[in-house]
């Protein structure tokens, strides 16, 4: 009966545990290095179960989002922009802890290291 009580209080435990995903849904700012020095991006994010949807706006103007996902304290999603006449893709990924997303961003098919900042919730 003992090991029965444990293992229920267990299962709740952890699912009680992964209920509380973190909260990415809102509007998130972030000064990030560009070219041309510091740039000011704003993520506009809405999550609905796992799917991350929203845009991301800054320099290049306002560009929605794709591939989204928000599971836990991770999220991951695609942004394709237009540079110069060049289509890309910024692939972003990012760690959530309290109003901060810590971010890495590369280029599709580019090699290089990942860019990195972090986003803090707007307030």
């Amino acid at each position: 009966m003992k090991l029965k009580t444990f293992f229920v209080a267990a299962a709740s435990l952890l699912l009680s545990v992964s209920a509380m995903a973190a909260d990415v849904a809102g509007k998130w700012t972030a000064e990030v290095q560009g070219r041309n020095g510091v740039q000011t991006s704003t993520f506009t994010f809405t999550v609905e179960g796992e799917k991350l949807s929203g845009t991301v706006a800054g320099a290049r103007g306002e560009n929605a989002i794709t591939d989204g996902m928000a599971k836990g304290d991770d999220v991951a999603f695609n942004v394709a922009v237009s540079f110069n006449g060049n289509d890309m893709k910024m692939v972003y990924k990012g760690k959530i802890s309290g109003d901060e997303i810590k971010f890495t961003r590369t280029v599709e098919g580019r090699e290089g290291p990942a860019q990195e900042f972090t986003a803090k919730r707007a307030k």
